[in-house]
């Protein structure tokens, strides 16, 4: 944990040669059936901070699809899927429309986040003071509150065989971390341009967590950055557990979850540590569901098909003729 002093920005040169000063940063937003109301506040909030908007919308309903069409103008571009292909693949169609103009960072977000005011020049002031520490900058992301959960959760390393959970003791403090959670990570183009895009083949969970760890082992360090806040909601209604409340998801996000889990256990070129570490925590995570979630007879079927689907290296959009069987590929190639 490293605190790199105060956060009046003076300028300078982010790895990579861009003046933060002069960064254009340009957000790229996945839709898919957004509430409305949730989706105007992200924009006036973010629209003040970044030069241009692309909206991803991955399928939505056509209701849904035509307030957004009304949304669309010179500072905001609509790309339209057509169906859900993935938040992968919506984050690269993105990334691929931020290229059509000047952009020198991207910022993610989902379409349930919402950054705080001064969120994204929290977050560049964090690329110039993580500068002198001689490394790539992978991402940087904020801290981000569920008040559903009351419980901001802290940022996430491994390091031997153990997850650590690493908190903020003050505002100033930039956490090194192995990756964040897509939403609110802001990205600097040129290390896209050496990382590569998102694993299109894992559809949905674990596509933040792979391109981390991929860009880690590039030379790319991710940074949580405790003064940069977002708030954002992680999954569906939670569940109360030893007086704690916490997330939970879909038995359909349950089988990406455990599918591509298992696939990265699987797959070459990640940490052996974080396997371990991370496959513990999958463990876990399989009993608590089957005992809490519900209907629980759904839920340990669909995370035992994803399990056997990792295992099978059967990846892509569950039950579609979209999906592929990989056996031994390293995550992120061909992307």
């Amino acid at each position: 944990m490293t605190s790199y002093g105060s956060r009046t920005s003076t300028g300078g040169l982010e790895p990579g040669g861009v003046e933060i000063e002069e960064a254009t940063v340009v957000c790229v937003i996945v839709t898919y059936d957004p509430d409305h109301a949730r989706l105007q506040q992200l924009l006036a909030a973010v629209t003040p901070q970044v030069a241009r908007i692309v909206v991803v919308d991955n399928g939505s309903a056509d209701s849904r699809l035509g307030w957004l069409r009304g949304l669309a103008g010179p500072a905001l571009t609509l790309v339209e899927l057509g169906s859900n292909k993935g938040v992968a693949a919506a984050q690269n169609a993105g990334l691929v429309e931020a290229r059509n103009g000047p952009c020198s960072h991207v910022l993610l977000l989902d379409h349930d986040s919402v950054p705080a005011a001064t969120m994204v020049a929290e977050l560049l002031n964090a690329c110039r003071k993580v500068r002198p520490a001689g490394r790539g900058v992978g991402a940087v992301g904020p801290r981000y509150l569920d008040q559903r959960l009351d419980n901001p959760p802290p940022f996430i390393r491994v390091r031997g065989l153990r997850v650590h959970r690493c908190p903020c003791p003050t505002a100033d403090t930039i956490v090194e971390v192995d990756y964040l959670i897509a939403s609110g990570s802001l990205i600097p183009l040129s290390t896209l341009d050496e990382v590569g895009a998102m694993a299109e083949e894992l559809f949905i969970d674990y596509v933040d967590i792979e391109w981390g760890l991929r860009a880690r082992r590039m030379g790319f360090q991710s940074y949580g950055v405790c003064a940069a806040l977002m708030a954002h909601d992680l999954g569906e209604a939670p569940v109360s557990f030893l007086g704690r409340s916490l997330p939970m998801h879909s038995a359909l996000r349950h089988y990406y979850h455990f599918r591509n889990a298992v696939w990265l256990y699987r797959s070459r070129g990640l940490p052996l540590h974080w396997k371990f570490a991370d496959g513990c925590r999958l463990v876990l995570r399989y009993g608590f569901y089957t005992l809490f979630a519900h209907p629980r007879r759904q839920h340990l079927r669909m995370m035992t098909k994803g399990i056997a689907d990792g295992l099978r290296g059967r990846l892509g959009a569950i039950g579609s003729g979209a999906d592929q069987t990989t056996d031994g590929v390293s995550p992120g190639s061909g992307t």
